[in-house]
């Protein structure tokens, strides 16, 4: 059963969310961002909820560290504030998806279980889309008998990309997820490898690479653009 970590300083919702999501997962809580911390590097979790404005470190705050510390583990941004900015702060900072309260829980259930799904099949290795496999461990893509070899950056863009379809990154979410934060690369940069990808796969049926302008990148599964 996968292990839930709640994140929310108000003691109401999070015993709702506690009580609700209880019923599927194990669910942990903390009161902060330095609390979950605190968890995180002690027992770890499947994935994590969190509200934004808490005392101390706060949403945004939590998810920069996660990520800056190297711990991929999915996010859930769940607040009150809708505005497109703060979403976009949220996209930024690391988080993989975002809801504001009040709450569906059926939609966050299957929010969360869509992410488990996608984080599972990330660290497998290896990512199977109709007959396309992207296999982490060779750095090739196969369709059938056909086989495509990728460069390191090239492919580390791919598989960000395909292991979360659906998901806006922006330029500096890519520059820092395959290239790293000291790297001296550049946005032009990303779009050059994002062209050699098209290129590469754009006959390919299964997916492609979307431009959300003034934004970033997504992965669209073709058969499946609502996902």
């Amino acid at each position: 059963m996968a292990n839930i970590l709640i994140v929310e300083d108000d003691d109401n919702v999070r015993l709702l969310l506690k009580t609700k999501l209880g019923r599927n997962f194990e669910v942990t809580c903390a009161k902060d961002g330095g609390e979950a911390l605190d968890v995180l590097g002690k027992s770890g979790a499947d994935l994590v909820i969190t509200d934004i404005m808490m005392p101390g470190l706060d949403g945004f705050s939590l998810v920069e560290s996660m990520r800056g510390m190297g711990d991929t583990t999915p996010v859930i941004m769940l607040t009150a504030k809708s505005e497109l900015a703060d979403k976009g702060r949220g996209f930024s900072a690391g988080c993989d998806d975002y809801m504001t309260k009040p709450v569906n829980f059926d939609e966050l259930l299957w929010r969360i279980n869509a992410l488990l799904r996608r984080y599972k099949i990330a660290n497998d290795g290896k990512i199977t889309i109709g007959e396309v496999t992207v296999d982490r461990n060779t750095f090739t893509v196969t369709r059938g008998e056909e086989t495509f070899e990728l460069t390191s950056k090239e492919f580390r863009l791919l598989f960000l990309l395909l292991s979360y379809p659906g998901r806006i990154f922006t330029k500096e979410n890519i520059l820092d997820s395959v290239w790293g934060y000291a790297s001296e690369s550049d946005e032009s940069t990303v779009r050059t490898h994002i062209n050699r990808l098209r290129n590469k796969f754009e006959h390919f049926r299964e997916f492609e690479i979307c431009t959300i302008r003034g934004v970033g990148y997504k992965a669209v599964i073709k058969n499946d653009k609502g996902r």
